[in-house]
Formats: structure tokens, C-alpha cells, sequence
């Protein structure tokens, strides 16, 4: 059982947690800076009505400087704020900003903190605005293994990358848990981490967080590189069925469950031509399949006999049955037709078949 753990239902539904206006919080701020500055930071920050944040380069470029100088502009102006009277008076505010920012975790991926501080993108970019000028966060950059993310409390940031770095390295390689069984592995990583921070929606935003950990459509995770986690098409979804079904299963069947599990659109004869195609897939009987990671292994009933053959020695009918019978979906007649061809088998006087040597 996972605990500790209460759903937050603020943390769910809350998409407007701060009390003041940002956009008149950024134009006030904004104003204590000279022109030329005020626009370098308006173009960067997209806090203007342009399309788009803007690189140093095209902003050097169209206003006939250095690249280097335009970054030189940026931090000045930063400065110049942080310096200002106006900045002073809005404490209060940035300081609202920092305890919902605690409040949501201490550290959380930066598009998702955006996301919850504002429902419209010109909020977004005020917002983004404020962090960096904030100088109470700290944003860490995108990496091969994370996704950009802001903190204000570096002790719980460095726990909870060291926790995921642990819960990568427990997630087998192509195995998937529930959200229930990740959270539980997870919280074992976790050390030095106020209790305040264990909470579901809290726990799941710092999973997110890492790019060597996902989730699929039926909200199970494993390392990102599963197979499981890499659904690409209709092949993808008819594997992730079986494996969930954990059974062998008729191509009929698997087309109808990806409709229901996953909402796509999938023709039975579309479904039936990639389990086919796939060698993860084994056909086990009239239409029926299941995997082949399960020990299952490809070919008609006659190449069953001869691997079990060549695996156990000589066998009488009813261990030959019995075998093939967990192999294949298929009836007791087929295989006594399939061991009474000499081409392939021979029975002893002790009743024993064995593989006829060639």
C-alpha cells in the first residue's frame, strides 16, 4: 500500500493559484528599464504580441548588434529590476509566487508549472518571466535525462533526482507497473523529503520529470525505452493487449480490445496481417495468438513435436499430447496425425517416439 499518500485535490484542480496580476506585475517591472532594454527582454520572453520567443542571434540581427551584446542587454535589464523600487514593493508578490511553487512540490517540470499558474500562453510567458526574475528560483536546463524544471529548495531537488535516478535503475528493462506499484517503488527511493511532499499528484509531476521514465495509454510506466511504452501503431497496441490479457488471444478479439482500451480505429483484417507480420506474435491456433516472449515458438504442430522431441528425448503419446497441447490451441487428432507420419517420427516397441534420424 502506498503511504502517506492523500490526493490533493487543489493540486488537480486549482489552475489560478496566485492572487495578483501578472501581466501588470511584468509591464510595471518592465517600465524601470530604458527602451532598447525593454524590448531585448519583451523579444526574448515573448511579452509582446510577436508570434514567438526570439534567439539572441535574430534579435542581434535585426537591431544590428552582437549576439553577445544583446545576452550583455538581457542581464543588465535583469539587474536594473531586481534593483528597482517597483521590484522592492512586490515582494509580497514573488514571494506568493515561491510558497505556490513549494506548495506544488518545491521542483516540477517547468511546462507543468506553467500550465498551473496560468491557462493562456501570454500568462504563461509573464509568468516564465517572473521566475527568471524572481531570483528566489532556480531553473535547471534540459538534459538527455530530464526535462526542464524550476526549483526553490535545493535540498528536496537533489533528493528527488537522486530518488529518480534509483527508480530508473529498479525498473526492469521491459516490464511495466502499474501507477500504484511506481509511486509505492518510488517512495522507497525517496530520503530527506518533508512529508508534506507525499502526495500523489505531487509524486507523479516528479516522475514526470525524467525522460528515462514514461507511461502508455493505459497509464502503466516503465523505462521509457520499453517497447511497451513506444506505441507506434497498430502492432504496438495489439502487443500491449495480449501481454495485458496475459493469454493468447483471437486476432478478432485483439481488434476489438485496442477500440475499447485505446479509442483508434482498428479493421480486424488490418490487425490480423500485423500479428502476422510481427514476430513477436505466435500463432497458437485458429486465429488465436500469443507471444512468443511467453515460449512460444513459431511453426505448424509438426515443428512443435520435433522441438519438444529434441528437447526431452523419446516421449510417449500422452507426454507428447500433454506438451503440445501447451503450446498450441489445437485438437488431440491433429497431433496423433501429425506423429503417425514416418517422414519425420518413428515409435518404438516401448511406445516411444522419437525424431527419425537423417
Amino acid at each position: 500500500m502506498i503511504k502517506n499518500i492523500k490526493i490533493n485535490s487543489k493540486s488537480k484542480k486549482n489552475k489560478h493559484p496566485i492572487s495578483f496580476d501578472e501581466a501588470v506585475l511584468v509591464d510595471s517591472l518592465l517600465g524601470t528599464v530604458p527602451q532598447r532594454t525593454r524590448e531585448v527582454l519583451s523579444r526574448r520572453f515573448w511579452l509582446d504580441a510577436r508570434t514567438k520567443s526570439e534567439t539572441l542571434e535574430s534579435i542581434g540581427s535585426s537591431m544590428n548588434i552582437t549576439r553577445e551584446r544583446v545576452r550583455q542587454i538581457e542581464h543588465a535589464g535583469i539587474e536594473i529590476i531586481r534593483e528597482s523600487n517597483i521590484f522592492a514593493r512586490a515582494k509580497s508578490s514573488f514571494e506568493e509566487l515561491r510558497m505556490c511553487v513549494l506548495k506544488e512540490g518545491g521542483i516540477m517540470r517547468e511546462d507543468h508549472l506553467l500550465a498551473i499558474l496560468s491557462d493562456t500562453q501570454k500568462g504563461r510567458n509573464n509568468f516564465r518571466f517572473l521566475l527568471v526574475v524572481g531570483g528566489a528560483f532556480f531553473r535547471e536546463r534540459e538534459s538527455d535525462d530530464f526535462y526542464a524544471r524550476w526549483h526553490v529548495d535545493e535540498r528536496t531537488a537533489k533528493a528527488v533526482h537522486n530518488a529518480l535516478a534509483g527508480l530508473y535503475e529498479s525498473l526492469p528493462a521491459e516490464e511495466v507497473l502499474s501507477e500504484h506499484d511506481i509511486l509505492n517503488r518510488f517512495l522507497k527511493e525517496l530520503t530527506n523529503v518533508n512529508d508534506a511532499y507525499r502526495d500523489e499528484e505531487i509524486l507523479k509531476r516528479w516522475i514526470s520529470m525524467s525522460k528515462r521514465i514514461s507511461k502508455n495509454p493505459l497509464n502503466e510506466w516503465a523505462r521509457a525505452t520499453s517497447s511497451l511504452i513506444r506505441v507506434k501503431g497498430i502492432r504496438d497496441y495489439a502487443y500491449m493487449v495480449v501481454k495485458r490479457a496475459n493469454k493468447p488471444m483471437h486476432f478478432s478479439e485483439v481488434t476489438s480490445e485496442i477500440v475499447r482500451l485505446f479509442s483508434k480505429k482498428a479493421h480486424v483484417a488490418t490487425t490480423h496481417n500485423e500479428l502476422i507480420k510481427d514476430k513477436r506474435f505466435v500463432l497458437v491456433g485458429r486465429g488465436l495468438y500469443a507471444l512468443a516472449e511467453w515460449g512460444y515458438r513459431p511453426g505448424v504442430v509438426r515443428d512443435v513435436i520435433a522441438d519438444i522431441l529434441k528437447k526431452e528425448g523419446p516421449l510417449n503419446k500422452e507426454e507428447i499430447l500433454k506438451q503440445v497441447q501447451k503450446m498450441r490451441f489445437v485438437k488431440t487428432n491433429t497431433v496423433i496425425v501429425n506423429l503417425s507420419d514416418n517422414r519425420f517420427f518413428t515409435c518404438g516397441k516401448d511406445g516411444l517416439y522419437n525424431l527419425v534420424q537423417k
